[in-house]
């Protein structure tokens, strides 16, 4: 058989995956019955109970970033951030059992002998491929995963929040830490709201940050201030969201500015939010060409200002992510939505009205 796996879990020929026809802006996402595939010697076989549902999934599908596409690579299910069990070991597997808790990161490996990945930058390294581009992501039930780039789900973390933490929670942990931010600074999030922003905004005010959201409408207000946010700015009523956060941050403006909006508009106000050596973080993928990230060189050079910009987390900023989450101090907000509603969940986080996250639950159809 080339792997291992136990008498006591049976592992079906085929399993459920949300899969892309028509990729592009017209695309959609069907559920159907693929393959489960078989590990290689170095792989681990997870058999997931959740994924979320990130917006990054949706620029693949609409093909819209300066990427190769998910069917150059013969791929159909998008998807990044899956948690489950491991059901089955490649022979070369020594570091897992079968039924340790598991999860999947954007990140599918690296190829840890080169300065990046020594650094603990192995997300930047070239050998580093996508889940979900290059290799069938966690919309399938069923997946492969390196074994040792495989991250461990601890105790008191459910997979309705360690899934989406493996993307969202691991991100803006990594751009929180990228910022140097101390206990005290202002923290300023528009998209504060959104899957990354409702996060930041829990990890933020539990490194001691002082945190402003910034989004749209009742709703993701009352999330926020619930979360911890200090103010809340609606954009949708603030005629001057820049000026208005500057006046909120002790009339000075913010210490670190962390766009997890993808509007170019978020991103056009963000530097006008800063202080005197303020940074903006830019976390948020905006289409190709639909946004800038800057502003007139003497802004830059007036305010010493920092632009910066962070990618997914590492394996390190993904286990430092679940332990706020074990502790207490990170809980994914979430809608969960049953397997056959898979197409109806990406159809919602595309039109953009989402509050938190939105994840499905494998073991329930309907």
């Amino acid at each position: 058989m080339g792997y291992t796996t136990s008498t006591e879990i049976d592992i079906p020929k085929t399993c459920k995956a949300g899969v892309v026809e028509n990729e592009g802006p017209d695309f959609k996402l069907v559920v159907e019955d693929v393959p489960v595939p078989q590990p290689g010697p170095d792989d681990v076989l997870i058999r997931l109970n959740t994924t979320g549902i990130c917006y990054s999934d949706i620029h693949y599908m609409l093909c819209d970033l300066p990427i190769p596409t998910m069917s150059s690579f013969s791929v159909r299910s998008p998807g990044h951030e899956g948690a489950g069990v491991i059901v089955a070991l490649g022979t070369n597997v020594t570091n897992w059992n079968i039924g340790d808790r598991a999860g999947i990161k954007p990140a599918y490996d690296a190829c840890f002998n080169c300065e990046l990945c020594w650094s603990g930058k192995e997300t930047y390294c070239h050998e580093s491929p996508q889940i979900g581009i290059q290799f069938p992501g966690s919309y399938q039930q069923y997946l492969l995963s390196p074994a040792r780039y495989t991250s461990r789900i601890p105790d008191g973390v459910d997979d309705f929040s360690a899934g989406p933490i493996m993307c969202s929670g691991s991100t803006i942990y990594c751009s929180l830490k990228e910022s140097g931010l101390k206990p005290g600074d202002w923290a300023v999030f528009p998209g504060a709201g959104g899957g990354v922003g409702h996060m930041g905004v829990q990890i933020a005010r539990a490194m001691g940050l002082r945190v402003v959201g910034i989004d749209g409408g009742e709703e993701k207000k009352e999330l926020c201030m619930k979360l911890g946010c200090e103010a809340f700015v609606d954009f949708t009523k603030v005629d001057d969201v820049a000026q208005e956060v500057v006046k909120i941050c002790d009339g000075k403006g913010a210490h670190g500015v962390f766009v997890t909006a993808t509007s170019a508009s978020a991103y056009a106000t963000a530097p006008m939010m800063t202080r005197i050596s303020g940074k903006v973080m830019c976390v948020g993928l905006p289409p190709e060409g639909t946004a800038i990230a800057g502003a007139d060189p003497l802004l830059f050079i007036g305010k010493n200002l920092h632009i910066i910009g962070t990618k997914v987390g590492s394996l390190l900023d993904t286990q430092k992510a679940l332990e706020f989450a074990s502790r207490g101090l990170l809980k994914p907000i979430v809608e969960v939505f049953p397997l056959s509603k898979m197409p109806e969940a990406v159809a919602k986080l595309r039109s953009g009205k989402v509050a938190g996250r939105l994840v499905i639950d494998f073991n329930t159809w309907e």
